[in-house]
């Protein structure tokens, strides 16, 4: 039986892929780490490590006591995030890399899971249908330390056969965590709003595209390009990923749909520029060729999930406090 190491676990995609993996693989066999217990459903949830993503000592102590073979490196700093704390950002998600990489080349782990981004991607790149091989130019932090970390996966796994797997995310949209500190989070954002106050002012203007996803698709992809025979994968930087691609003015009248009173007006800010640099809808071909990648959710499909899931947990949240 597989032993996982999630690093990262309590943040937004890292805590639901735990509790996903943990009913594929048994919670025993899933172990969640993170710098602190920031996420209490999370570390009741089964065994739960603190590891400090940036200390090989501290990840490598994990991996040697729990016998780990296979590793999810979910710890990253987000784009907007990152524009604030540029060095921190290089450090994290560089250092953190770095460290799996060489445990893997030690032979001390047997598979990785590193996740890259569309922020890859520049305002040289194709913004529609961007294809798996094009300029790179990114102009975020974040962006860079992706395109870097693409470059060493590639070349770990052609140096030292390094069995190391990838996807670039789009924006990822989920109505069980809130959002990270990224330039898309504002389609996550916007559902909370609509049904707390049914208004949302949007950091980005009312028509700019991005290619996104629900959560759901996005641990389903994370997990299929994992269990997929080694020889099928044959993109060792990162895999394009698509499902949907919208712009605010679009997910506002999705929502309208379901709360007809929801406003929603625009106020462009920093993450305006970044969201401008980024393609508007990917070709994912590869993908969909060697791994048989595809989603589930379309718009609509999503923003009732996310309205109904959201509608009551709120409600569940209310009964709690009177």
């Amino acid at each position: 039986m597989s032993k996982v190491l999630i690093i990262g676990a309590c943040g937004q995609i890292g805590s639901e892929l735990t509790f996903k993996l943990r009913e594929i693989h048994g919670a025993e066999n899933v172990i969640a780490s993170d710098i602190s217990h920031s996420n209490l459903d999370i570390v009741n949830s089964g065994i739960f490590e603190i590891v400090d993503a940036q200390d090989y000592s501290s990840v490598k102590t994990c991996v040697e006591k729990h016998k780990i073979d296979t590793v999810y490196l979910m710890a990253a700093m987000l784009s907007a995030t990152g524009e604030k704390y540029p060095m921190k950002a290089w450090d994290l998600n560089m250092n953190s890399l770095f460290h799996i990489l060489n445990l893997a080349k030690e032979t001390l782990i047997k598979k990785i899971f590193w996740p890259s981004s569309i922020a890859v991607f520049g305002p040289t790149t194709p913004r529609d249908n961007t294809p798996q091989h094009t300029v790179m130019e990114p102009t975020t932090v974040y962006g860079i330390t992706k395109q870097v970390g693409e470059r060493w996966c590639e070349y770990y796994y052609k140096k030292y056969n390094v069995d190391v797997r990838s996807i670039r995310y789009p924006g990822i949209i989920s109505w069980k965590t809130l959002p990270g500190g990224g330039t898309t989070d504002y389609a996550v954002e916007i559902y909370h709003k609509a049904i707390l106050e049914k208004q949302y002012q949007c950091f980005l203007s009312e028509n700019t595209k991005l290619p996104m996803m629900f959560m759901d698709d996005a641990i389903n992809a994370t997990i299929n390009i994992m269990q997929a025979p080694s020889d099928t994968i044959t993109i060792r930087s990162s895999y394009n990923l698509a499902a949907i691609s919208f712009t605010p003015r679009q997910i506002a009248e999705a929502i309208k749909a379901h709360i007809t009173e929801f406003a929603i007006s625009y106020a462009p800010d920093f993450r305006q520029e970044i969201a401008n640099s980024w393609p508007r809808s990917i070709n994912d071909s590869s993908a969909r060729t060697d791994w048989k990648w595809r989603h589930t959710y379309d718009l609509q499909s999503m923003t009732k999930e996310m309205i109904s899931q959201l509608k009551q947990k709120y409600a569940t949240s209310s009964e709690e406090l009177s």
